[in-house]
Formats: C-alpha cells, structure tokens, sequence
C-alpha cells in the first residue's frame, strides 16, 4: 500500500447535505486542509433502503473519491457508517474514520456516572451500532437510544429555536432523561445545528457529544500521527459534488456549513 500524499484532499462523504456539519467542523479544526465533499442527494434517504443497497452505493461514492486520490476518507452519514463501515475499511488503501466511532469515543471518554443517551435517525437507532461502539470501549456503561424521525425535517425546515422544536424535543427526550443520563450522543449530522435548543432542554448536567467535532479531533490526531498533515499554509480547496441539485440545496447547505458553498459540482454518472 503506497503512502497517500499529504498535501492530498480529506475524503468526506454523506448520503445528503447533513454531512456538511462534518466539513464545517474540519474547516474549524484543521483549517489548512484540501477537503472533497460527496453527497448523493439524488438517492437520498438512505434510512429506509436495504443494507445491500446501502453497501453498494457506499462503495461507489469510497471509488468516486479514491479515484480523486483522497488520503483520508470521513464517513459523514450514521447510517451509512452503521451498515458499511467495516466494509470501506476492509477495502480502502487510505484511513477511513467514521462518525459512530468517534461520537462512540467521546462519549465513553466523557460520562461520569456511564449513563449515555444516543439520539438519532430511526435506521441509526434500530442499529444499536453507537451501543456496541460503546459498549467495546467500556462494558459498564448503560445506553439508552431514542429515534428522533422528526428533528431532520425540522432542521432542513430551518426551525433550529422553534416552539414546535423545543416541543418535540422535549417529548423525545423524556424517556432518555428518566434514566439519569450525564452525557448525549447527537447520533445524525443534523443534529448540531439543534445544539443550542438541546443544551437548553437537557439541562447543564448533561454534555453533549457533537460527533461532528469529535471526527475532526480525530482526524485531526490520525493526520499528525501518520505524517499526512498538509505541510502547505496556502489557502485550502474545498470540492462538493452531489447527485442532485434540489431547488434548496445552496440555502439548506450553507446553513449547515456555516458559509458559502462555493461551486457544487454535479456527478451525473451514478
């Protein structure tokens, strides 16, 4: 396996725009590093297809960014990353880090008491990967996972300190909250766009854990450690390709990255 270069793009992929929280967060972290975003908008959302449909178009978009000679891939999408990440690992030349892991990681590191709640898509939820990511790491801690099918509408919609928000939010998390919880995983790349109005309703007792942010300290962490650091201090490059463009897509999009999108190019061959 030959080494990537390190002045190469950091692979982020997504099976829509939610990923975007994840480039922002990069952006953030590692601010001199070349990223290539892949979302497929068109096939989007991935939550209700069957594991064999999400491994194969996974491996597409993995073959998509190899073929742009990434060094690093970022699966972005929990779902994608509950149904196909140990495939991706078991065949990419380059590093491949995945959200569950990582929200997994910190959230383990964090908890006190070793109560954790996960929220989440239904597809992520049903899963129970972030339990058993967990779990590997600490076998004493108790997870308690609740499907919230309504948050991602709800962001997309723009309604991030909404009443009707802070009234789903707080319906949701009741039977989290029962277990005496100190630490809540945000198990879907919408979710830290909802940040602020959870904080809120969970109470300073509870930490969050922004899996977002927890993959870009680990990224971060891998490229020092494996000399894959961009040695360059010029201004970055940032690509996103998509599958689709949808009528909302620039204004939905900015919001999550927090800035302009820049040019999105179209991938018309999936």
């Amino acid at each position: 396996m030959s080494t990537p270069d390190p002045r190469s793009a950091i692979g982020v992929f997504d099976s829509g725009i939610g990923g975007l929280t994840v480039v922002r967060a990069l952006m953030d972290r590692l601010p001199f590093e070349n990223i290539t975003y892949f979302g497929d908008t068109a096939r989007v959302p991935y939550g209700v297809k069957s594991v064999a449909t999400i491994e194969h178009y996974t491996q597409q978009i993995v073959d998509f960014l190899l073929h742009r000679q990434v060094k690093l891939l970022i699966i972005a999408c929990n779902t994608m990353a509950a149904v196909a990440a140990d495939a991706v690992r078991a065949n990419a030349p380059v590093p491949v880090l995945d959200v569950i892991e990582a929200g997994a990681a910190n959230a383990a590191a964090l908890t006190r008491s070793g109560g954790i709640g996960v929220i989440g898509t239904p597809t992520t939820i049903n899963s129970n990967a972030y339990a058993r990511a967990i779990h590997q790491l600490n076998q004493d801690c108790r997870v308690y996972s609740q499907a919230c099918p309504l948050f991602v509408p709800l962001v997309e919609e723009g309604w991030l300190d909404h009443a009707v928000t802070r009234m789903t939010a707080e319906e949701y998390l009741k039977p989290v909250f029962v277990e005496r919880i100190d630490t809540l995983v945000l198990g879907c790349t919408h979710y830290p766009l909802l940040k602020p109005l959870l904080q809120d309703v969970a109470g300073g007792h509870i930490q969050l854990v922004d899996s977002a942010i927890s993959i870009a300290d680990e990224a971060a962490e891998l490229l020092q450690s494996q000399g894959l650091a961009n040695p360059s201090r010029e201004r970055p490059q940032y690509r996103y390709h998509v599958t689709d463009v949808p009528v909302r897509f620039q204004t939905i999009g900015e919001r999550f990255l927090g800035r302009s999108l820049g040019q999105v190019e179209l991938v018309a061959s999936f």
